[in-house]
């Protein structure tokens, strides 16, 4: 029984395989030895409800927490919902991970849940947040999951905050044409290109090490521009 126990407990859990994986992509990277906010903002709009309800939500936030964990130095993930209206929510840690969307979620009744797009406010609170009520010289690595509906003033505010230390990784799941999204590597004006986008059709098939690869694409050439536009240090 105990010989059985010790070998349970030598298999590693999900997150630890999850953040070999993400080791991996960082060394491929060289994104080695970046310390960096992580956060993510999920759409909670109406479309998105069946993903909240069977676990895919869940399950993104604990593939985006491995990023966190190797990137963030308090190994934690910063977590906004959004549709008309948004809500800040309490960070992501390993310890706190297993209940997370069903217990500050779904069943969080001060939530405004299942209505209609409305990204730029919480836009605005992620800047609010990272420029006025924390005092870091660190970058910001902030993915933006979306399933479609992304109302063109969007681009205002990420022209305006191609000045800030804040890189947005767009990540469009579903059958959305993603209209907006599509056009935010062309989009002129800005000091850096602070965003990118991606579609994943169904994230849930995606693998953890071709999601890693794809997030992080465009990371390290955004830290070195701004950088180099003294946007960072």
């Amino acid at each position: 029984m105990e010989a059985a126990a010790a070998v349970e407990t030598a298999i590693p859990s999900t997150i630890d395989l999850r953040k070999k994986a993400v080791q991996f992509t960082l060394e491929k990277k060289k994104l080695t030895g970046v310390v960096a906010r992580v956060g993510i903002v999920l759409d909670i709009t109406g479309s998105m409800q069946p993903l909240y309800r069977n676990g895919t939500v869940q399950e993104v936030v604990e593939r985006i927490l491995a990023v966190a964990t190797q990137f963030d130095d308090n190994k934690s993930l910063d977590v906004w919902v959004y549709d008309t209206e948004f809500s800040r929510l309490p960070s992501v840690t390993e310890r706190e991970l297993g209940r997370y969307v069903e217990t500050h979620i779904l069943n969080n009744n001060a939530i405004h849940k299942f209505g209609r797009n409305n990204e730029p406010p919480v836009m605005e609170d992620v800047i609010r947040k990272y420029t006025e009520e924390e005092d870091s010289q660190n970058p910001v690595f902030l993915i933006f999951i979306n399933d479609g509906g992304v109302v063109k003033q969007i681009k205002k505010v990420i022209t305006s905050a191609s000045v800030l230390p804040i890189f947005w990784q767009f990540v469009g799941i579903g059958q959305s044409d993603f209209e907006v999204l599509k056009k935010l590597d062309t989009m002129e004006g800005r000091v850096v290109d602070n965003a990118n986008f991606i579609h994943l059709d169904a994230i849930e098939k995606v693998s953890d090490e071709e999601l890693y690869d794809r997030l992080l694409n465009e990371f390290p050439s955004w830290l070195k521009e701004a950088k180099q536009k003294r946007i960072i240090r």
